[in-house]
């Protein structure tokens, strides 16, 4: 069996809703509806059935809630998003074991309350988060409530990168050019967002909480040097503010706490970065990813197939990982 644990849905009901609330949307709204796998299951499973045991959890894609709704109506769409995602698993088991429950971070108190709803009521896996909250990061004090209520739960936290056009690449150019915001842009949202979390020293507080990052940790294992040695130093560089407390603050080296983080393989199709950050994560903390249907499946399992580990290792990545975090069996 082989359980991809980050693949992305638009339900009816939520997409239309979205659009109708947000209709700035208007672009990225006829990129999604170009994919067809997003919203038509009868294509998407097509697809799954050439991979034989396949299946796939489930989650909303780009954009976040929080940078779309109005106000007030973020935590409407979450709930309307997660009662589909739901009704779409207990229709379809064999091909969704689970999904992820989308919440609206600019809501706290919301948050809090759809989270108990989705793995209570509604059987959610986990909850997605992005990388930031409407430019907001994720190791603000107000959002530190969420990750309580996770690492209470011990399920997993999906961690996915956004960023847009609107950031600008030069301070000389009012937008992104090229499509680096997303090519770039967000590996090194996923990056940004690891450090943050690690430096404000969440994982001391909940050493077990299970963070996913999707891209098989964007850029920390493939700039470890940099992340170790070069932010040993921290705070040599900077004058106008006081970083020497932060390190000494933690319980462990900094470059620890980036292996507590969980990996997938959601790369492409690469090889080269998929067998690099198997490595450096190790087994144990790596999922088997594509996301689909954004990304290629075939290509995906080939990389992982090349990267030549063995049938435990394999059996780790492809299932017992995943069902590891979200404590359950899923075939």
């Amino acid at each position: 069996m082989l359980i991809d644990i980050y693949t992305h849905i638009f339900p009816k009901a939520f997409y239309q809703k979205m659009t109708e609330v947000a209709p700035k949307l208007e672009n990225i709204g006829k990129r999604m509806q170009a994919v067809t796998e997003l919203h038509d299951l009868d294509a998407r499973f097509r697809t799954m059935d050439r991979f034989g045991d396949y299946r796939q959890i489930i989650s909303l894609p780009n954009p976040p809630i929080e940078e779309v709704a109005p106000p007030g109506l973020g935590p409407t769409l979450a709930r309307l998003a997660n009662d589909a995602m739901a009704e779409m698993c207990r229709r379809n088991p064999d091909r969704f074991p689970s999904f992820v429950a989308a919440v609206c971070m600019s809501d706290i108190d919301a948050t809090l309350a759809e989270i108990d709803r989705a793995i209570g009521e509604l059987g959610a896996g986990g909850i997605q988060i992005f990388t930031n909250i409407a430019g907001r990061p994720l190791d603000e004090p107000a959002f530190r409530p969420v990750f309580d209520k996770m690492a209470g739960y011990d399920l997993p936290i999906w961690m996915h990168p956004t960023r847009s056009a609107a950031m600008p690449d030069y301070a000389s150019e009012k937008r992104s050019r090229y499509e680096i915001w997303w090519c770039f842009g967000w590996p090194y949202e996923t990056s940004v967002a690891m450090v943050r979390l690690v430096l404000s020293g969440l994982f001391d507080r909940h050493p077990k909480i299970k963070i996913l990052t999707h891209h098989l940790g964007a850029m920390i294992p493939y700039f470890d040097g940099r992340v170790d040695t070069g932010m040993a130093v921290l705070g040599s560089r900077t004058t106008d503010e006081d970083y020497s407390q932060i390190l000494p603050s933690l319980k462990r080296p900094h470059i620890d706490y980036y292996h507590m983080f969980y990996g997938d393989t959601a790369m492409f199709g690469s090889f080269h970065g998929t067998k690099c950050g198997i490595e450096w994560f190790g087994a144990d903390q790596v999922v088997f990813s594509t996301d689909a249907p954004f990304a290629p499946i075939k290509e995906t399992i080939e990389a992982v197939e090349r990267v030549g580990l063995d049938r435990p290792a394999m059996e780790k990545i492809c299932l017992r990982n995943a069902e590891r975090l979200m404590n359950r069996r899923l075939g």
